[in-house]
């Protein structure tokens, strides 16, 4: 934590801070306003995933820009399908594009918008791809990682677009692509499964790993393996477990609905968290994924939008109960960041 206060935040926030500059630059109303509301209410992600850099400081330089550039592509192109002017399948698929190149430094960069009327950003998507690349050019790993990665990045490209087209169509799709890959997962459900594939955690992870010029493809495939599907899994569920009322008036997709009752979600939830503290057990610097896993459930418990409904209150009490140590440590921290920082 001491490295996260003295390095991590404050670089992460100047990163932020250089391309929010940028997205004020661009020239349409409309791509304007998402780039920014993306970046001043999705700020905690990039500043969550930039923890991954306080593992290999002296590579912080080259890790913190690519997780921010990265995480705000996510977040950016997140509120552009979420508050979409179109509903279009090939639109979406399109500007996640971006994405796949981001993470493979070969790749040229293309329209991304070709498919929808807003066109003018002034280069500002092109840059982040740009920023991305340049990074990962420098991760003395990244050959063995970069399978790892797209794999990832691909089924999170996957889950964005198919939910995010036309309310009816959604279950339908995702249901039909989750038949594509349940035998990757035969121990969760579909809406799980789902969940764990819109995690950023896991490329990030393998980003830290590719920082070590020793990694080979069995470190690479472990990581991946700890990180796919239990605590990436934790990760998005707990986002929807607190953004249900939100999601409810929006209209919005929540995988937490597809539960029968209070007491299953709670089973699931439990059975995720044991699963992924037990996953990343077996990969080298355990204690400090466990951490990562812990300071998700304090994070995302101590929201505020926790004691504003019901059932999520009665399911975050259930989860903290009998809580080790460093998740009650994480639980004042986070309290005490949401306090004094935004």
């Amino acid at each position: 934590m001491n490295r996260v206060y003295k390095y991590i935040l404050p670089e992460a926030r100047k990163e932020l801070k250089l391309i929010k500059t940028r997205a004020e630059q661009i020239p349409d109303q409309e791509l304007r306003t998402q780039a920014l509301a993306s970046i001043a209410s999705k700020q905690f992600h990039c500043e969550g995933g930039s923890i991954y850099a306080a593992v290999n400081l002296p590579m912080r330089n080259v890790l913190i820009p690519l997780i921010v550039s990265y995480q705000t592509i996510s977040d950016y192109l997140d509120n552009l399908c979420d508050r979409s002017t179109s509903m279009d399948e090939g639109d979406f698929r399109l500007l996640h594009k971006s994405m796949l190149d981001a993470v493979n430094p070969q790749a040229e960069l293309s329209n991304y918008y070709a498919l929808r009327e807003e066109q003018e950003d002034e280069g500002y998507l092109h840059s982040l791809v740009l920023t991305c690349q340049s990074c990962i050019k420098k991760l003395p790993g990244y050959d063995q990682a970069q399978s790892y990665v797209t794999d990832l990045a691909g089924l999170y490209v996957d889950l964005q677009v198919y939910k995010h087209i036309h309310p009816e169509l959604r279950e339908k799709a995702l249901l039909e692509w989750w038949e594509l890959h349940k035998h990757r997962t035969p121990e969760l459900n579909w809406n799980e499964f789902a969940a764990a594939t819109g995690s950023t955690l896991g490329v990030f992870m393998l980003f830290l790993a590719a920082s070590d010029p020793h990694l080979d493809d069995d470190g690479a495939s472990s990581i991946h393996a700890s990180y796919f599907p239990h605590v990436t899994g934790l990760h998005i569920m707990l986002d929807y477990l607190i953004d249900q009322e939100e999601d409810r008036q929006g209209g919005d997709l929540n995988f937490c609905n597809y539960y029968e009752s209070e007491n299953e979600m709670m089973e699931r939830f439990a059975y995720i968290v044991d699963k992924a503290q037990e996953d990343v057990s077996v990969i080298p610097a355990s204690s400090f994924h466990r951490m990562i896993i812990e300071g998700l459930l304090a994070l995302y418990l101590s929201d505020p939008k926790v004691s504003e409904q019901q059932e999520v209150r009665s399911v975050s009490k259930r989860l903290l109960k009998n809580s080790p140590v460093t998740r009650r440590f994480f639980l004042a921290n986070s309290k005490w960041i949401r306090k004094h920082m935004y």
